[in-house]
């Protein structure tokens, strides 16, 4: 099934809407944090185009060798953004991907639970958590974004449109690190058939360019699509 953008756009606004933190005269404690609940609306990750679709995206990604890591820093992706009220990129993904998240009044997550999609851990504190741009930041500067100006590379950080952000286990994410999908999987073959669309429809929306080696593994990640 294919979700159109603008219903991604519209349901995230009603989930922020419906998170509206607690008044700044509330305790900022655990005891009195509000509980969310997140059954009718929680979206996890944006949902990808469907295996047909990023196979014809991955088909027009640029084929190129990573470009050299010269000038980097993750201070050139200005992360993570105010979404609203206090709330950053990442206590929304936080919330947006848990179960019965509560926050306090300065919109961090102080109870809930989250399932790591890489790795399938269910983690039970926020500090396990780490929000991972699927992409990864260095990975876009290899890719074409040295290239792109500092509004474009925080559109990319902090996207909430795409499949670029996820809540997963701290663990998996140290363990991929920058790294592409030809160094670097899901340890879940089950969910390497997401993983390889979000990815692909990620380069695709932003123009990156993809390695041979990177753009082969993609095009094998998305055979497993059969298999659901």
């Amino acid at each position: 099934m294919i979700i159109s953008r603008g219903w991604l756009r519209a349901a995230i606004a009603l989930t922020a809407l419906s998170s509206a933190v607690a008044p700044a005269t509330a305790p900022a404690s655990a005891a009195t944090a509000t509980a969310r609940s997140q059954s009718a609306l929680r979206l996890a990750l944006p949902e990808p185009p469907p295996a047909e679709v990023a196979r014809g995206e991955l088909g027009e990604l640029n084929v190129e060798a990573p470009h050299t890591m010269s000038g980097y820093s993750r201070a050139k992706f200005p992360h993570w953004a105010k979404q609203y009220g206090e709330c950053d990129t990442r206590e929304v993904v936080l919330q947006r991907d848990g179960q019965n998240v509560a926050q306090d009044d300065k919109c961090r997550a102080v109870q809930g639970t989250w399932y790591g999609e890489y790795d399938g851990k269910t983690l039970t504190a926020a500090g396990q958590v780490d929000v991972d741009h699927m992409v990864p930041l260095a990975a876009g500067w290899r890719a074409g974004a040295d290239q792109w100006d500092t509004a474009k590379r925080k559109a990319f950080a902090n996207d909430l449109e795409h499949s670029q952000l996820i809540a997963v286990s701290a663990a998996s994410n140290r363990s991929k690190g920058d790294q592409t999908p030809d160094l670097w999987k899901p340890p879940l073959r089950s969910y390497w058939c997401t993983y390889s669309r979000a990815w692909t429809d990620v380069k695709h929306v932003y123009g990156l360019n993809v390695t041979q080696a990177e753009k082969t593994a993609l095009g094998e990640m998305l055979d497993t699509c059969t298999d659901h």
